[in-house]
């Protein structure tokens, strides 16, 4: 194994003479070269600390204020109304001795010039703060613009014109308020009342007054005591309550995927995929440190969104506890881990210094393909156990790979930047059934072989024998824009600026002199082995049980719908709801998310979509009303769907709130049935879309071939359904929809087909004459 000692700067011999030193000049050139590049990196980030920290100023203007200061001084004139003679009577002894009269003035003229020179940031970043707070513009309609947004739209743009860094807002960001505890009863009693008997919303309105006049208000101090200390109230809690302690498999229950191009694959050569696929995301790590990359904002606005979910996007693993599971952060690593065929291996990114170059990455990767060595034992399936459940997991890792062998090669796994599997597979919309691929693909991407994935890093890359590719995402450490902004990146990054030459390969030289990649060492006992087994007999019985359903639905798109004037998203929504009727015969519980990053920290909230507004439409289409009475119900449904997307981003949503209400109640040990009643509830339909084009990096009107798949989720409720859309363009909206085999009430085809029905349907009532019958249901 001359490969596992490659890392190692020097050997020693002890002999009757000595000690006998041996130096590897390549590995210290490494480690020398290594050693540069952290520093280039904290340098990097100390400039940015300081430009970031006095954002909206800049260092520059500083010595703008000393030299104003000073002008001021030499004219004659005291712009600090005596303090800088104050500054000068408190001057160090040692100072008031070396230096002379106007020295000393001098430098109180400095310290005085400096202390305003903060004073002012310190103001303009209070301002923009406040500028943030105002959210009015968003329920306002569209042109009927009031003149107070007009002013605010000026002064936001003002404060910004300075080019920001990735961070420069996170501190200029408005807290989460903490909304008044009768607002979010009413707000939940409301989006309940379709879903409940007459005497079963009673019921419930007395538990929640209840609550309110005796618990609940106290539970509200507590809350608005840890909202005046916490950059958010929800986000730790969140994180720590619903993902990490979560002790189910996270594979299919958490974690989610995303797809490749729809019609496009670069290239059929799978190392080189995987080498222009690793550069663009070492690349886009780059970006992130030197915060390159353009705060993400509100799409047609100037608004920015929190930043903070990208700190931890690379060299981040989620490690299992008996308890609670802990998310591990390192510094930059130069290498990742790959997956190849039952056997592990770090392969270095970065020799003396530099990144390798596409062409090198896939030289390395295809030495990994061409590797005809076998999985050591109780390797190939190792990955099992991050499938598996948590317990057995965290177990099993600490009293068998907290040392030696199996703890250095966990180590690299874990440290590693990200994880990248070489699957032996062809996925993709091909062949004699391209839907049903999708179908095989989108099971692929969301759980694989339940081994051959490590679902505990923040992304696992997936590099099919095809050339198509796709990632998995651990979900505790970011919501799926962040992800998707990076997987964009990568996508457009690997076809329009690296690309590839004629015959498919990476562009570039290759070194063939690079150390070969070297493969992990594990030493399994049987005792593993056999825990081994039994997480992937759970992890296969998860996943033979999810039934996925991907289709691109390509009549119309977001063009047709916005020319009615109604919101794309409410559109679907509505769809939707019209959908879950026609296939299950009633309504439930809906879960749409939204996100809550105009707030520093934010993450997600809640949007309630079945509404009394959608069920009064949705039954009033069914029920054969006329046209016109459902196209006035259908648009008072939609801006009811758009108002409460609003609150929700708005931080006035439902659901965070009582779930902050529920933990406070746990700490205070004090039960609540209101509470308890509500954090119970099923969501029997999950629904979340993907945002598309975050980045100006090509565009679909001119490459219309590149039209992303987007991602999907696994479904909630085990009789419920999870579904995922992106909005492609002006002209096709893609679904991934998802239920369990085992719910003889749930399919995703079936439900598939109900989504494509409901979505013509609303197009033809809203598109013809406003007068006659509903259009008739279609059976499938």
């Amino acid at each position: 194994m001359a490969e596992a000692h490659q890392a190692v700067a020097f050997q020693f011999t002890i002999t009757p003479d000595g000690v006998d030193l041996q130096l590897s000049r390549q590995a210290l050139g490494q480690i020398c070269h290594s050693g540069l590049r952290s520093w280039k990196n904290r340098f990097s980030r100390m400039k940015n600390g300081v430009l970031r920290g006095v954002y909206p100023a800049s260092p520059s203007s500083w010595l703008f204020v000393v030299i104003v200061i000073l002008a001021t001084l030499h004219a004659q004139s005291d712009p600090s109304m005596g303090l800088i003679a104050k500054i000068q009577d408190h001057l160090p002894l040692s100072l008031s001795l070396t230096l002379s009269a106007n020295g000393q003035t001098m430098v109180s003229a400095l310290v005085f010039s400096t202390l305003l020179w903060l004073s002012v940031i310190s103001a303009l970043r209070f301002c923009l703060k406040v500028l943030l707070s105002y959210h009015r513009w968003m329920f306002e309609q569209h042109g009927r613009i009031s003149n107070i947004t007009k002013v605010w739209v000026t002064l936001v743009r003002l404060f910004s014109s300075r080019k920001p860094l990735l961070y420069s807002y996170q501190t200029s960001l408005p807290h989460l308020p903490v909304p008044p505890i009768k607002d979010t009863l009413d707000r939940y009693l409301e989006s309940i009342r379709p879903l409940r008997s007459p005497a079963d919303f009673e019921r419930v309105s007395r538990l929640a007054a209840e609550f309110e006049s005796s618990l609940g208000n106290r539970l509200q101090r507590y809350l608005k005591l840890k909202a005046l200390w916490a950059t958010n109230y929800v986000s730790d809690w969140w994180e720590e309550y619903i993902y990490l302690r979560g002790r189910n498999p996270i594979m299919v229950n958490s974690n989610y995927y995303g797809m490749d191009y729809l019609y496009v694959t670069p290239t059929a050569n799978q190392a080189a995929r995987a080498g222009n696929t690793i550069t663009a995301l070492l690349l886009y790590r780059r970006k992130v440190n030197r915060e390159e990359l353009k705060p993400s904002r509100i799409p047609g606005t100037v608004i920015p969104l929190c930043a903070a979910q990208c700190e931890r996007m690379f060299n981040t693993t989620r490690a299992p506890g008996e308890e609670t599971d802990v998310l591990q952060h390192w510094e930059d690593s130069e290498y990742v881990a790959v997956y190849h065929k039952g056997r592990f291996y770090r392969l270095w990114v970065y020799l003396t210094g530099r990144l390798l170059s596409p062409r090198e990455i896939q030289y390395q990767i295809q030495r990994i393909l061409d590797d005809p060595s076998p999985p050591q034992p109780g390797e190939e399936k190792l990955g099992a156990l991050t499938a598996g459940n948590r317990i057995p997991w965290a177990r099993i890792r600490k009293q068998y790979f907290s040392s030696g062998v199996n703890k250095r090669s966990l180590d690299l796994i874990e440290k590693a930047a990200f994880f990248v599997t070489l699957d032996d597979e062809e996925e993709g919309m091909r062949g004699e059934d391209p839907a049903g691929n999708l179908d095989r693909y989108a099971k692929s991407l969301l759980h694989g072989k339940c081994y051959d994935r490590w679902f505990d890093k923040s992304f696992s890359v997936v590099i099919f024998k095809n050339g198509k590719t796709g990632l998995n995402a651990e979900h505790s450490w970011a919501d799926a824009p962040t992800v998707a902004h990076l997987w964009e990146f990568t996508l457009a990054t690997d076809a329009f600026h690296l690309g590839y030459d004629t015959n498919g390969n990476c562009k570039g030289e290759v070194d063939c002199s690079l150390p070969p990649p070297q493969r992990l060492t594990w030493n399994i006992p049987s005792e593993v082995q056999v825990q081994v087994s039994d997480s992937l007999a759970v992890a296969r019985a998860l996943a033979d049980d999810v039934d996925c359903h991907v289709f691109p639905f390509q009549e119309f798109g977001k063009g047709r719908i916005k020319k009615l004037k109604i919101s794309p998203d409410a559109f679907i929504q509505l769809a939707l709801q019209l959908a879950y009727y026609r296939n299950r015969g009633g309504f439930c519980l809906t879960y749409e998310a939204s996100m809550t990053r105009l707030f520093r920290d934010g993450r997600t909230e809640t949007v309630r979509s079945c509404s009394n507004e959608s069920c009064d439409f949705v039954l009033a289409l069914e029920n054969g009303k006329g046209r016109e009475e459902c196209c006035k119900l259908f648009r008072k449904a939609a801006e009811k769907h758009q108002n409460l997307y609003r609150l929700a981003m708005t931080g006035s949503g439902i659901d965070r709130h009582l779930f902050c209400l529920y933990v406070v109640s746990k700490y205070l040990g004090v039960d609540s049935p209101f509470l308890k009643e509500v954090l119970s509830e099923p969501w029997r339909l999950s629904t979340s879309q993907t945002p598309i084009q975050q980045l100006e990096l090509f565009d679909l009107v001119n490459h219309p071939e590149f039209v992303s798949l987007g991602g999907g989720f696994g479904p909630v409720a085990d009789d419920g359904y999870g579904v995922s859309y992106i909005i492609v363009g002006e002209d096709m909206i893609n679904f991934h929809v998802s239920s369990k085999h085992s719910c003889k009430e749930t399919d995703s085809h079936k439900f598939g087909f109900e989504i494509s029905h409901a979505l013509t349907d609303l197009m033809n009532l809203l598109s013809t004459g406003s007068s006659g019958p509903a259009p008739e249901k279609k059976q499938p």
